[in-house]
């Protein structure tokens, strides 16, 4: 009986623990915990290039020697709302780094509103295909992740999940520093 109850218990926990599968069937994503990993230099792999349209200024290629926030985001996916002023106060306070974003099984018009209502400045990718570039550094399904490339152009941050001030405050910091 204890047994049963234990497993019972168990099993009750983790249906209740956050960061599971969403329930829609259309936008199912893994939600992380906002964990940073910092990657020493040494192991770092490159990132890859960003060129291609943007959700509001055409087609545009981000410098690749300068540090850059990457921001893979929904407007469905509520951790991407909760963050999105977070994102848009750092591409103000950081201007020698570059912002951007990467929009992700989301459709075009709900990407538009979710731009202007948090009245995004940075650019947005509307690509999916710049993930597949991210292989081994991405988590596949999981949004929102933020990437910080260092200045010669390889991940050095991963945030797997809404990401704080004070991670991505020291986090964002300790790249800058490296250069």
């Amino acid at each position: 009986m204890k047994l049963l109850v234990i497993v019972l218990s168990s099993l009750l926990l983790t249906s209740c623990a956050g960061g599971g599968l969403s329930n829609s069937s259309e936008n199912s994503y893994v939600s992380g915990s906002g964990a940073a990993v910092y990657i020493k230099q040494s192991d770092r792999r490159d990132a890859p290039k960003f060129s291609g349209e943007t959700l509001t200024t055409g087609d545009l290629t981000l410098n690749s020697n300068q540090v850059t926030v990457i921001n893979v985001w929904a407007s469905w996916c509520a951790p991407c709302r909760a963050e999105a002023p977070l994102l848009q106060e750092f591409s103000i306070q950081y201007p020698q780094v570059q912002f951007a974003g990467v929009l992700t099984r989301d459709n075009i018009s709900s990407a538009k509103a979710f731009y202007e209502n948090f009245k995004l400045t940075y650019p947005t990718f509307i690509d999916d295909s710049i993930l597949v570039g991210f292989k081994g550094s991405l988590i596949p399904n999981a949004i929102p992740t933020t990437l910080i490339i260092d200045k010669q152009g390889k991940v050095a941050v991963r945030i797997s999940g809404e990401a704080t001030v004070a991670t991505l405050k020291k986090m964002l910091e300790k790249v800058i520093a490296d250069a």
